[in-house]
C-alpha cells in the first residue's frame, strides 16, 4: 500500500490556474502508477491523468491542451498543472495509486477541493 497526501487545492477564477501536489509514501512508490481523478457533485469519480514510473502518460480529453501531469521519482511526488481553468473543472480532486500492471486503483488521498468561480 502507499500512503498519499494532497495539496494544493483552492479557489480561483475562470482562466486561472493551479497545481496540485501529492506526496506519495512506501517502500516500492516506483512500482505503482499515480493517477489524478476528480469527481463533482452529483457525478461519478473520472480519471483525469495518470502517470507511470517510466513516464507514460494518459490524460482525458476532457482536460487536455490544459492540464499535465509529471512525476518526481526521487521525491515520490506527482503534480497536476492545471492551466485555463474553467466553472466545469469544479470538484474534489484525488491522487491514487495502482500496482503496474493492474487496473484498479488501490490507494487514495484523502482528496483536495478546486473550485473555479466563473
Amino acid at each position: 500500500q502507499v500512503h498519499l497526501v494532497e495539496s494544493g487545492g483552492g479557489l480561483v477564477q475562470a482562466g486561472d490556474s493551479l497545481r496540485l501536489s501529492c506526496a506519495a509514501s512506501g517502500r516500492t512508490v516506483s512500482m505503482y502508477v499515480l493517477g489524478w481523478f476528480r469527481q463533482a457533485p452529483g457525478k461519478e469519480r473520472e480519471l483525469v491523468a495518470a502517470i507511470s514510473a517510466d513516464g507514460s502518460r494518459y490524460v482525458a480529453d476532457s482536460v487536455k491542451g490544459r492540464f499535465t501531469i509529471s512525476r518526481d521519482n526521487a521525491k515520490n511526488t506527482v503534480h497536476l498543472q492545471m492551466n485555463s481553468l474553467k466553472s466545469v473543472d469544479t470538484a474534489m480532486f484525488f491522487c491514487a495509486a495502482k500496482w503496474r500492471g493492474t487496473t484498479n486503483y488501490s490507494s487514495w488521498g484523502q482528496g483536495t477541493q478546486v473550485t473555479v468561480s466563473s
